[in-house]
C-alpha cells in the first residue's frame, strides 16, 4: 500500500513543474514582443523628426568639376594589400617616385581614394606640366619627347601646345603616340615637408595636397 500511494504524488509534482515552466516561458516571449515593438516605435518616431540636410547647387555651378590632376608615387610596395598594387598599377605607378597626369573624373577619384596611403596628388599647373614634359618625358626606346616627334604624331605643333592642351583635358598622354604614360622621377632635393607615412592633415605628405604638388615637383624634375 505504501508504494502505490508514493507514486502518483511523483507524477503529479512532474506535471505541475511542466505548468509552470511553459508558462514562464511564454511569458517571456510576451515580454520580449513587447519590448521590441517599443523599441520600433521610438526609433521611427526619432527618424521622423530628424531633419535632413538640402543641397543647393547653383545653375552654373558644377558638382565635380573635373580638373588635370599630378599623381605622385611616395611610398613602396612593403605592407601593401593586392588591391591597393592594382589600382597603383592602373594609374601606371609602379615604383617610387614616378608620377602621371589624369583627369579626376569619378573613376579615378575613387581609386585615389583608394591609394591615399602611398601616394600624394594634386592639381597641377600649366608651366609645371611644360617643364615635366620637356624634361621628364619618354619615348619607347627611352628617347626624350622632341617638338618634332609632337609635330609628327599629334595636331599640336610643340611640346608648348601639347601640355596645354593636356592641361585643358583635350588629349590624355596616353593619345600621344609612342609617348610613355608615366615620368620617372628623382627623390625631392631637401626631402619632402612632411613624413612620408602620414596624411596632409597629420603633418604628412600622403593624400590631397592640393597646390603643394607643384613645390614637389619642383624638387623632383
Amino acid at each position: 500500500m505504501s508504494s502505490s500511494t508514493k507514486t502518483p504524488v511523483k507524477k503529479r509534482s512532474v506535471k505541475k513543474s511542466s505548468k509552470k515552466t511553459s508558462r514562464k516561458t511564454t511569458a517571456k516571449k510576451t515580454t520580449r514582443k513587447t519590448t521590441t515593438k517599443k523599441t520600433t516605435k521610438k526609433v521611427e518616431k526619432k527618424v521622423k523628426n530628424v531633419e535632413l540636410p538640402t543641397i543647393s547647387l547653383k545653375k552654373n555651378q558644377k558638382q565635380d568639376e573635373e580638373i588635370t590632376l599630378c599623381v605622385l608615387r611616395v611610398r613602396g610596395a612593403h605592407g601593401m594589400r593586392r588591391t591597393i598594387q592594382r589600382t597603383l598599377h592602373l594609374m601606371n605607378l609602379y615604383s617610387v617616385n614616378s608620377a602621371t597626369i589624369l583627369r579626376s573624373t569619378p573613376i579615378i577619384r575613387g581609386m585615389l581614394q583608394k591609394s591615399k596611403d602611398y601616394i600624394s596628388f594634386g592639381p597641377i599647373s600649366e608651366d609645371i606640366l611644360k617643364n615635366v614634359l620637356k624634361k621628364r618625358a619618354r619615348l619607347t626606346g627611352n628617347k626624350i619627347l622632341t617638338d618634332t616627334h609632337v609635330r609628327h604624331t599629334t595636331v599640336y605643333k610643340s611640346i608648348d601646345d601639347l601640355a596645354k592642351a593636356i592641361y585643358q583635358g583635350k588629349i590624355q598622354l596616353k593619345e600621344v603616340k609612342d609617348l610613355k604614360p608615366v615620368f620617372r622621377l628623382h627623390p625631392p632635393i631637401g626631402g619632402y615637408p612632411g613624413s612620408i607615412k602620414k596624411p596632409v592633415g597629420a603633418g604628412g605628405t600622403l593624400g590631397n595636397v592640393g597646390s603643394k604638388i607643384n613645390i614637389y615637383l619642383k624638387k623632383m624634375i
